[in-house]
């Protein structure tokens, strides 16, 4: 199953589920829990804003997500966070293509 990433898709869950942009706390629940915002804002971070990314399946998403956190992380010479299957598994609820 396909996963379609960009701001469009973002911006159109949050508003699907009613969640504002600045309530952190409902973007963690939409987003798996705890950190789900910090995901999400990995998320915009690692699609340019006027494009769109495409996952062949939820493992080519993990991958790309984690190992944009990894690079970031290096970068600011911290340790990077582990992507939780929790987070995964919203993640991927919510970016699925429809089919």
């Amino acid at each position: 199953m396909p996963f379609t990433l960009s701001h469009k898709v973002l911006d159109e869950v949050l508003q699907k589920h009613r969640v504002k942009p600045n309530d952190l706390a409902g973007i963690d629940r939409l987003f798996g829990g705890a950190d789900g915002y910090y995901w999400y804002h990995t998320m915009r971070h690692l699609c340019p804003r006027t494009e769109t990314i495409v996952w062949a399946n939820e493992e080519e998403m993990r991958a790309a997500l984690q190992d944009h956190e990894n690079e970031t992380a290096a970068e600011d010479e911290v340790k990077p966070q582990v992507l939780k299957e929790a987070h995964l598994t919203a993640i991927a609820r919510l970016l699925a293509a429809p089919g």
